[in-house]
């Protein structure tokens, strides 16, 4: 293991001695099943899954031009998130620096774990300060949480200034980049070779359409990803799922067709609610919603209840004073917004 990781693992992780099943150990169609105890009278859904997830790691890796060994999957981004705090911080003793505002799930998540969280704010325009960010750091600091496209400002940050952060930063840096697919900015997987300590985290919930199955992605050096494969549980990701990703991966040029196609109703829906009395700002969005700050966020979230149309209020997050953020609908549910919002005195 590289050894600019090690010294950022857990020992107790380091030296763990990972479950293992008969699975991890064969590679194929074996003739008989007689390993794992399953109910071998009845078909289906008996068999237990591939732990690894080869087939759709090997398909995502064509599609994104890494190796398979530099892919881990997990239940939706969630279970990666987690497995950072499980990896690397130390309960009690770790801390992490994150961004503020964004994904709130990093600081719940380092609540769960009794890992110190430290938020610093973004400037104003909702761009990021690198020295800021850094200068929250010190020897106990294992990861920086860098959201890009960001939530909820739906700012992507360029990616010199992540490199810079990245490269500046002797820890974790994870890039989440759950709305990528909405933004004209690169992924940073390509990067991945260049920042061996870089986890670059991705999703099936947004341009994928597919929020219902959970499953997230982590791209990382094999040593990251061999780590978070040791403590994940042993069949993190079911059957169905795994067929339902490789179903999906055959359909990936009309996924970035409809993805295309949410950037221009993301960019009309922008421009409508501009016109509206009640919208003070819209934001400029590199993701597939929209920050909108408004007259009385708290009313207009509340009457958009009572129709039946729902929003996310945001105006108690840093920065965010008297906003909603608004997802892109399809064009009757944008419509559907519109209309209520000019009913409410738009």
């Amino acid at each position: 293991m590289d050894k600019t990781i090690e010294r950022l693992v857990r020992p107790n992780i380091l030296n763990l001695t990972p479950y293992t099943c008969a699975r991890n150990e064969y590679a194929g169609e074996a003739r008989a099943w007689l390993d794992a105890n399953e109910n071998s009278l009845i078909g289906g859904l008996n068999r237990y899954p591939d732990p690894l997830q080869l087939k759709v790691k090997s398909r995502l890796a064509e599609l994104r031009g890494v190796s398979p060994d530099r892919i881990f999957l997990g239940v939706g981004s969630d279970e990666c998130i987690d497995l950072c705090y499980r990896v690397f911080c130390r309960p009690g003793v770790d801390n992490v620096v994150a961004l503020d505002p964004t994904y709130g799930m990093y600081k719940v998540c380092a609540d769960i774990n009794d890992v110190e969280y430290r938020a610093v704010p973004l400037n104003p325009d909702y761009t990021l300060d690198v020295d800021r960010l850094l200068a929250a750091t010190d020897d106990h600091t294992k990861v920086i949480w860098i959201c890009s496209p960001n939530n909820p400002t739906g700012n992507a940050f360029p990616p010199s200034v992540i490199e810079e952060a990245a490269r500046r930063f002797d820890g974790i840096t994870v890039v989440d980049e759950a709305y990528i697919d909405f933004s004209p900015h690169g992924s940073m997987v390509d990067r991945l070779p260049a920042y061996p300590r870089m986890i670059v985290m991705q999703t099936f919930s947004k341009a994928w359409a597919a929020a219902a199955m959970r499953l997230g992605i982590a791209y990382a050096s094999p040593d990251i990803t061999g780590l978070f494969n040791n403590v994940k549980y042993p069949y993190n990701i079911n059957i169905l799922t795994q067929h339902e990703a490789l179903r999906l991966l055959d359909e990936a040029p009309a996924v970035k067709i409809t993805a295309e196609r949410l950037v221009e109703l993301r960019k009309a829906l922008a421009a409508e609610l501009m016109k509206l009395n009640a919208v003070k700002k819209v934001y400029p969005s590199d993701a597939n919603f929209l920050l909108v700050k408004v007259d009385d966020a708290n009313r207009l979230y509340n009457y958009l209840k009572e129709q039946g149309v729902i929003v996310r209020n945001r105006s108690r997050v840093n920065l965010c004073d008297g906003c909603l953020r608004i997802t892109v609908g399809n064009p009757d549910e944008n419509s559907l917004l519109l209309e209520k919002i000019k009913q409410y005195g738009g």
